[in-house]
């Protein structure tokens, strides 16, 4: 994406599959890209993965570890053409009934213009459980690149749970630093679909 660009991106699906108690499958279908201006639309990337929850911590800390790989299945002018791995540590800590405290800790390895650029992501997020059905939160998020200036930005959001199997959540973002995007808004719903009943 260009600077000063505006990019349409959708739908940001992400389809997991529970194959064990604390160990699932994950598929990142690949978003459509959409340049209001200069650049062509097209596919991005599809990325495969597995999930694994850790032993409890002490602490009370909820901690997963995820391993994926993205393909380069996506258009020409979009797809990275490389298969780029990545790592990340996410984690949650209740710290009463109504709030939690969460973040990740990832690194990835994208390539960019047929080189490796790691990049180091630290995330820290911050919910309040306003209702039973509906909660907020606001986050902040890191990237520091090998190659280009760090990208700092402000998350908040709210989601609300009609049935305990689906979720509707608005967010938006503002970039910190010159190297972030300006600002971003989006609209989600996901759900969930058992196959099999315990």
């Amino acid at each position: 994406m260009s600077l000063g660009q505006t990019t349409l991106d959708g739908p940001e699906t992400l389809l997991r599959f529970g194959v064990a108690s604390k160990t699932e499958l994950r598929l990142t279908v690949p978003d459509y890209l959409a340049p209001l201006g200069v650049g062509a639309p097209g596919f991005g990337d599809l990325a495969i993965g597995v999930k694994q929850q850790l032993a409890p911590t002490p602490g009370g800390f909820d901690v997963s570890l995820v391993v994926s790989m993205s393909l380069p299945t996506g258009a020409k002018a979009i797809s990275s053409h490389g298969y780029d791995p990545f790592v990340q540590l996410p984690w949650s800590r209740a710290l009463s009934s109504n709030w939690t405290a969460a973040g990740m800790f990832s690194v990835y390895w994208p390539t960019v213009e047929g080189r490796r650029n790691v990049t180091g992501e630290t995330t820290f997020l911050i919910d309040r459980q306003l209702t039973k059905l509906w909660d907020a939160f606001v986050e902040y998020a890191g990237d520091f690149t090998e190659q280009g200036g760090p990208r700092h930005l402000i998350h908040v959001g709210t989601a609300f749970k009609p049935t305990p199997h689906q979720q509707l959540d608005l967010h938006a973002g503002w970039g910190l630093s010159s190297a972030a995007v300006d600002h971003f808004i989006g609209i989600g719903y996901s759900f969930r679909w058992q196959a099999l009943k315990r």
